[in-house]
């Protein structure tokens, strides 16, 4: 696996994503954060610390584990793990911010919105991502990214962490 993006790129890229989202919420009611497990929870647990202070946020952090919300899961070969999704706040009527690591198909975006729906009807989901890739299936955009990436057909995109965040590259075959 070839290092794409070593802890200092990536602090800087959730640097940069927690700047543009001070900004479009600079005079908005404050949003939720909201993180999809696993490196999604690690991006916004970055975002969180530092939005809490410019933002000043009052609720935690929430986190959504979609497994049984994928409709994939089964064909990609994913036995789920349960993690329990915490959401310690109610959506109704919030500007949620859904945080994941990668977005490539939009699967897991659909998911996560499947499943804060069951929680309740939130006044607007706005995604960021830290990496943007190319090869969506789902008609899903990011509004906050940290970089677009552009890999080739067979490699894989993955955050590694917690503790650094780096983001590697696999070749599928390799």
């Amino acid at each position: 696996r070839m290092i794409l993006r070593d802890a200092n790129a990536v602090h800087r890229l959730i640097t940069n994503m927690a700047k543009a989202i001070a900004e479009r919420y600079r005079n908005e009611p404050e949003p939720l954060l909201i993180g999809i497990h696993t490196g999604g929870l690690w991006v916004a647990s970055e975002l969180y610390r530092l939005l809490a202070e410019p933002l000043r946020l009052s609720d935690p952090l929430g986190s959504l584990d979609i497994s049984f919300y994928r409709d994939d899961f089964a064909r990609i070969g994913v036995h789920p793990e349960v993690k329990p999704s915490h959401l310690p706040f109610s959506v109704d009527e919030r500007e949620i911010i859904l945080v994941d690591d990668v977005l490539y198909t939009g699967r897991t975006v659909r998911a996560a919105m499947n499943e804060i729906f069951d929680y309740g009807r939130p006044a607007a989901i706005r995604l960021a991502v830290l990496i943007d890739r190319n090869g969506r299936e789902l008609p899903i955009a990011a509004d906050v990214v940290g970089e677009h990436y552009s890999p080739a057909p067979d490699e894989h995109i993955k955050l590694i962490g917690p503790s650094p965040l780096e983001v590697r590259l696999k070749h599928a075959h390799g």
